[in-house]
């Protein structure tokens, strides 16, 4: 520890306003304290410490993560400088507080003045401690019980979100929330968007307060509620919330205005209601506060105290309220999972980076869509795959604190990499990150499937159950893994009940092979008329190939198999998928082989499955089937 005489001040004051609490770690601006992460935090106390001198990028990695580490750390210092220089309302091209040096590093250029108790202090000079000595006071700083016991703030998602560091009773209660639909008081539907992705920006935040607390219930759940139809108490019952919030959005030019009111479900008790009426760029301050009041409330409950402060988020920059609309417009359009809805999307995204290039939740959303098409058969994987990763790779950079890149990454390094290391490290930290965000468990579960870790799948299914609990794609891929796990009369039950909630959905009819394993052909038969009901298409075909080909009606297997043969020759984008099927059932395994190795030249999802599904099983002992394992690294 430095001497006396050389240690660090305990507040630290710059600019008009702005105090910097070392001993503390906090930031505080007019008494106001502001939020920032422990390392911009710990950056911040560097430069402050260091002004006037260029402080190279390497003694930052050096004082934050120490020394010799390898990992590459200057993605991460790029972020946290852009962190700081957005809590302190900076300029990078025209800075009053931290000047970029080129090549170089940074130099912090304010006057800096000491504080402390009382005002004899202010103006004295503020004597510089060794880089390792004010390293090792902010870690010890870091982890007094005081601080520990204080709200610290992650950064998620383009919005602050609120995590309590103190230690947690094993026993506490899972509080669930619902954020229920913003109304669209405009009166113009074509600001829906607006309202929706209001929403579910909320939800991401909410989401990352307290996850072993608090669940709070994903978009598609409480998206099913938009008409306000359904009482309070039906919903709370369907979902499973002991809370809701509900509110509207109005705007114009120059202003948003919205309300929003908590509410406990069981007896509908109002234990707050708030109106907001803000410029268009206080959108995220807005969302912060919102978020703030229903932790303040939530934490009560459960701990019957509120926290010892009240924190807010700075308002967006000009280029981010620029982007952040057609952000909105893009999730909007992604959440409908249609080609259409894919292709808006990612015109809409493509206009909130031209907005903002440094706007990352818009890299994300690319991401998203460009994966999603490319796993859901739209288009070969070859075509977006490859940008899709590059999107993520962009938002990880700007902010890799951002779940859903990280969540969108692993799928990729899954489906188009066959990497299923990153995959797995990618999964976990968005999960890390939000343990709310129900698409993160749900796309793990496929993962674990995917390796034959079937019972680590089953509890992250559940997991994203209990979060989406409307979700029939959750509870249809929940049947997949049953499925994959040869628990056929389980898997039938889920499917069966997905397509009781709607026979549309074609994920479900995934019910057909599983009854055609238990040799109930007729059963599979049955299934195949209703869903020609509601029209007749390749996948039908496939399946009818499939069905009659295990009973061993080789006539109708053949005549199904050429229907999908000619449309594959359409160039259907998940043709290999499709013929894989009809072969299997009609039993032209060269033709089959032939059609999987097809599908690892074109990096097809297809290959995920094979180390566990069972419709390859007739395969399993074939050399060319088990180099194909390999290739896709499920071999283990």
């Amino acid at each position: 520890m430095a001497s006396d005489g050389s240690r660090i001040p305990q507040s630290l004051r710059f600019g008009r306003d702005f105090e910097l609490d070392a001993d503390l770690y906090e930031l505080r601006r007019s008494g106001r304290v502001l939020r920032l992460e422990r390392i911009p935090m710990a950056i911040l106390l560097l430069l402050v410490q260091e002004r006037g001198r260029v402080v190279s990028r390497q003694e930052i990695a050096d004082h934050v993560w120490g020394q010799g580490v390898t990992l590459d750390v200057d993605n991460s210092i790029n972020g946290a400088i852009r962190k700081i220089r957005r809590v302190l309302r900076d300029d990078a091209e025209q800075p009053r507080y931290i000047q970029t040096q080129t090549g170089r590093g940074y130099r912090f250029i304010a006057a800096v003045t000491a504080g402390g108790a009382g005002d004899e202090d202010a103006g004295a000079s503020v004597p510089r401690m060794k880089a390792g000595e004010e390293a090792g006071a902010h870690r010890r700083a870091w982890m007094r019980p005081a601080t520990a016991a204080a709200l610290a703030l992650l950064a998620l998602g383009g919005a602050w979100i609120w995590r309590r560091q103190t230690a947690r009773p094993a026993s506490a209660a899972l509080v669930r929330l619902a954020v229920l639909p913003f109304r669209n008081l405009t009166g113009d539907p074509d600001q829906d968007y607006f309202s929706d992705g209001f929403t579910e920006e909320l939800i991401t935040q909410l989401g990352g307060m307290e996850p072993e607390r608090l669940a709070v219930i994903a978009p598609t759940s409480v998206m099913e509620y938009r008409e306000g139809t359904v009482s309070l108490p039906q919903i709370g019952r369907e979902l499973g919330v002991t809370y809701a919030l509900e509110g509207g959005v109005r705007r114009d030019a120059q202003h948003v205005r919205i309300t929003a009111q908590l509410i406990e479900v069981r007896g509908q008790v109002h234990l707050w209601a708030r109106e907001y009426d803000r410029p268009p760029e206080d959108l995220l301050m807005i969302q912060s506060e919102i978020a703030q009041e229903i932790a303040d409330e939530i934490r009560i409950v459960l701990d019957q105290r509120r926290p010892t402060a009240s924190e807010r988020q700075p308002p967006m920059t000009a280029r981010e309220t620029e982007a952040w609309d057609p952000y909105l417009r893009g999730r909007y359009l992604w959440s409908k999972r249609t080609p259409a809805g894919f292709e808006g999307a990612v015109e809409w995204f493509q206009r909130a980076v031209a907005a903002d290039p440094n706007f990352a939740p818009a890299y994300a959303g690319l991401a998203d869509s460009w994966s999603l098409m490319s796993t859901y058969g739209y288009v070969p994987a070859s075509v977006y795959m490859p940008q899709a990763r590059a999107a993520a790779l962009r938002a990880l950079q700007l902010d890799g604190s951002l779940a859903e890149a990280h969540a969108s990454l692993a799928l990729i390094a899954e489906t188009y990499d066959w990497d299923w290391r990153t995959a797995e490290r990618e999964f976990r930290r968005a999960i890390e990150l939000n343990g709310n965000y129900a698409t993160a468990h749900h796309w793990f579960a496929e993962y674990l499937a995917y390796e034959g870790r079937f019972d680590e799948a089953l509890r992250e299914s559940e997991r994203a159950r209990q979060l989406d609990p409307l979700s029939l794609i959750i509870v249809a891929d929940n049947g997949a893994i049953l499925y994959f796990a040869r628990r056929y009369d389980l898997a039938i039950a889920k499917f069966q009940s997905v397509l009781d909630a709607d026979p549309t959905f074609g994920r479900a009819y995934l019910i057909i092979e599983a009854y055609a394993q238990q040799g109930r052909y007729g059963e599979a038969l049955a299934c195949l008329r209703n869903w020609r009901r509601r029209g007749d298409g390749p996948w039908i075909w496939a399946m009818e190939a499939y069905v009659y080909g295990r009973s061993g009606d080789r006539a109708r297997a053949l005549k199904a198999l050429h229907r999908v043969e000619d449309a594959g020759r359409a160039s259907r984008a998940d043709a290999v998928a499709l013929l894989s099927v009809a072969y299997a059932g009609a039993g032209e395994r060269d033709q089959w082989i032939a059609t999987l190795q097809q599908a690892c030249r074109e990096r097809s999802s297809l290959a995920t499955t094979f180390k566990v599904d069972p419709i390859f099983d007739p395969l399993r002992s074939d050399p060319r089937f088990q180099e194909m394992v390999r290739e896709s690294g499920l071999a283990q």
